[in-house]
């Protein structure tokens, strides 16, 4: 690109002027930007998708100008446009069900030279490159919308338009593109604008952010400003205003140079950050109530950080509250529980232990504590709008979302307790469950005489009774609050107290490794803990559902070193229907953590239930075994087996680390060898065939057929060998057990 080009705008638009029939749609717009991120906020009718579909000449242009880089691009056809270096992300993606991944990005890619190419696409979004044979209906709403993006990058445009792209997207999801944002705004070779109605995103990824009402710029504004001024957006964006909106003296007029807005007279005061917008907003939209709004607002401890002309805006990671001295969190709702929650914040602080008052409350309502719920939810994906909504099944669910995002943030956490009942205890478990085995955590609740596996899960959380209602303080609460108190004052003093012994074994311990087991697989993992034990601690898992989750998050939290997860049948129960079943993510953790992973199909040729009586009537020909009086087994069809083949493949194809993966010829459990029950050749050769047509084999990653049982020693030896080869030997790593 020569100089004189490359020194234009990137986007230069005058007086654009287009009509839908007798409708004046966009009514001279004028508009610039020169490189980076640039923002166009406004509720929807008001012109911000007819002003991208005029610049890529989707809709005729009346009158006006629309230069790219100085050359004149108004009422060119639209493949000449993007052949000049314009590239789209429309609303609603506009994708190729019947196209994939990698046909989409192949017809794109080639259109202009440069550095995004498709192999560098499938390394920006490695999902992608897992996906690129499914069509596009096939993707998730994320999936698409990285598809839709990265389909434009591969054309190497010089100015991308992106019109809605947070727009139906998951929380995560919405943080995934606000990031990729911000990158893009690094890159000298692209410029970006971005429509958007999410105020909170506009004003996070650009300096300056463009209002637009009734088909004009009605002006554009320092985002930081915008961010922090509540009565602004409520001004700028509310409804039934925006005929009557003019330009206020100390806001720049539209298509002038936007500069930094004056900070308060005290810059190191706290800041409020508020997003009035909390749903997608129309023309018909009610405001939201401005307690809503405040509740949902974000308070920062320094001035309002703004992108400097000369050095890009960079995303800060958040920062982790590990300072200071170990800390016991005292989670629940104080706009109900205040009073108990204080009751037991004050028993551990007498106790010598430093404290702190949470909030996950999600009324809206102001409470006296250390952290807020409004602070709380802000760690939720789309900020605290998705918290203080109106329907309570929602706003707990979010609220729980958030507080495990705020938790994980968290360096110096001793332990965790809470009281409450069922909502409370569903607001905290999440993220109890996310900490690490050993950290004390205890829910003292109504609910705790039932079945608590759905708080539990896989972690080690202790629940107590609260035996009356936790509702104020009375004789018998008083006792069970403060044994509860007490207990966890003293489980995070004995811990405190063994750390520093506890770290100076663990420094000379053994490493780890989990081994998945099932009674028909015992034989099997006997004799692998036995060779393994010199070199190894051998954590064993009984594979009932909760045994493969428990596996999984120690590996997560870095507390295993290796897998041996011999016995898979989880996947069964998860596929059929059993009571035994392993979650969605059965696997992720192994993906995420890329631990050297051995495995095998260990007892996937039966599927659990109860009692005869239990059994779902479409099984009730099928062939069973009576293990004992409470659990009948079910023999898996080779049409099932390939189901599994499928679904196993797939996620091990999702495993970057060492990978190998075992298939014994002799039978896959117990049951199932020459002579007994479940013996089926056929079965185990349909499933067997699944997992080698599904897994792409590397050098990294193998399928290894055993002319074996799974449960002979032969077998078993098989296993330590390949674990020993892809871990090392003793010594190689130590990863052990805290």
């Amino acid at each position: 690109m020569n100089e004189a080009r490359r020194s234009a705008a990137a986007l230069e638009v005058r007086g654009l002027d287009v009509y839908y029939g007798h409708s004046h749609a966009l009514q001279g717009v004028d508009l610039s930007l020169d490189a980076g991120v640039f923002s166009v906020v406004g509720r929807n009718g008001m012109g911000k998708t007819t002003l991208c579909k005029a610049i890529m000449g989707l809709v005729p242009v009346r009158g006006g100008s629309i230069r790219v880089r100085g050359e004149d691009i108004t009422r060119r056809p639209p493949a000449h446009i993007a052949r000049l270096g314009v590239g789209y992300v429309p609303q609603g993606r506009r994708l190729w069900r019947s196209l994939s991944v990698d046909e989409h990005l192949r017809l794109a890619g080639g259109m202009r030279a440069g550095a995004w190419t498709v192999e560098r696409i499938y390394e920006t979004f490695p999902r992608l490159a897992e996906r690129k044979d499914h069509g596009g209906g096939q993707l998730s709403g994320g999936e698409q919308q990285m598809l839709a993006i990265s389909r434009a990058l591969v054309t190497n445009p010089q100015l991308l338009i992106m019109d809605e792209p947070t727009e139906g997207l998951a929380p995560v999801i919405v943080a995934q593109v606000e990031e990729m944002l911000l990158r893009l705004g690094d890159d000298d070779d692209i410029a970006v604008l971005v429509i958007e109605q999410n105020i909170g995103v506009a004003t996070a990824v650009s300096r300056n952010v463009a209002i637009m009402v009734n088909g004009r710029i009605n002006r554009i504004i320092d985002s930081a400003r915008l961010a922090a001024d509540r009565e602004l957006q409520q001004r700028l964006l509310g409804v039934g205003l925006h005929a009557e909106l003019t330009p206020d003296l100390d806001v720049p007029a539209a298509g002038a140079e936007a500069k930094a807005a004056p900070q308060h007279a005290h810059p190191n005061r706290p800041i409020r950050i508020y997003i009035s917008n909390p749903t997608s907003p129309t023309r018909w939209s009610q405001p939201a109530p401005i307690a809503r709004i405040e509740a949902a607002a974000r308070t920062l401890s320094t001035q309002v950080a703004r992108l400097d002309e000369t050095a890009p805006r960079k995303r800060e990671p958040v920062t982790s509250q590990s300072l200071g001295p170990p800390v016991v969190l005292v989670v629940g709702t104080l706009d109900t529980k205040g009073t108990e929650l204080r009751f037991i914040r004050d028993i551990i602080s007498g106790s010598g232990l430093r404290t702190r008052l949470v909030d996950v409350s999600t009324s809206g309502k102001q409470a006296t504590c250390d952290v807020s719920a409004q602070e709380i939810a802000l760690n939720h994906g789309r900020g605290g709008s998705a918290v203080f909504g109106p329907d309570r099944g929602v706003a707990v669910t979010a609220m729980a979302d958030a507080f495990a995002n705020w938790i994980r943030r968290q360096g110096n956490i001793a332990g965790v307790i809470s009281a409450g009942g069922s909502g409370a205890a569903s607001l905290v478990a999440p993220g109890m469950r996310t900490l690490s085995v050993g950290v004390p955590k205890l829910i003292i609740s109504s609910v705790a005489s039932g079945d608590v596996g759905p708080y539990v899960g896989p972690a080690d959380i202790t629940m107590m009774h609260s035996v009356t209602d936790v509702q104020g303080l009375n004789s018998i609460s008083r006792a069970v609050l403060s044994n509860g108190a007490n207990a966890i004052a003293g489980m995070v003093k004995a811990r405190l107290d063994h750390r520093e012994a506890r770290e100076r074994a663990a420094s000379a311990g053994l490493p780890a490794v989990g081994i998945t087991m099932f009674g028909v697989t015992t034989p099997a993992v006997q004799k692998i803990a036995a060779d393994l034990r010199a070199d190894f601690e051998c954590l064993v898992f009984h594979a009932t559902g909760v045994g493969g989750c428990s596996m999984e998050k120690l590996v997560e939290s870095g507390q295993l070193a290796g897998v041996i997860d011999l016995t898979t049948t989880e996947i069964c129960d998860l596929l059929m229907g059993g009571v035994f079943p392993a979650t969605d993510d059965r696997f992720g953790a192994i993906i995420r953590t890329r631990v050297p992973y051995v495995g095998s199909v260990g007892a996937l040729d039966m599927v659990n239930f109860g009692a005869p009586d239990t059994i779902l009537e479409r099984y009730r020909n099928r062939k069973f075994h009576v293990h004992n009086p409470q659990v009948t087994l079910m023999r898996t069809t080779a049409e099932e087996n390939e189901r599994m083949g499928r679904w196993i493949g797939e996620r091990l194809n999702q495993m970057d680390g060492p990978v190998r993966f075992f298939l014994p010829e002799g039978g896959v459990s117990a049951l199932g060898a020459r002579g007994q029950p479940f013996w089926d050749p056929e079965a185990d050769a349909a499933l067997f065939r699944a997992l080698e047509h599904t897994v792409r084999q590397t050098g990294n990653r193998e399928l290894i057929r055993v002319k074996q049982n799974i449960n002979d020693p032969e077998f078993a030896s098989t296993i330590v060998s390949a674990f020993r080869t892809l871990f090392g030997r003793a010594g190689a790593r130590r990863r052990v057990v805290r």
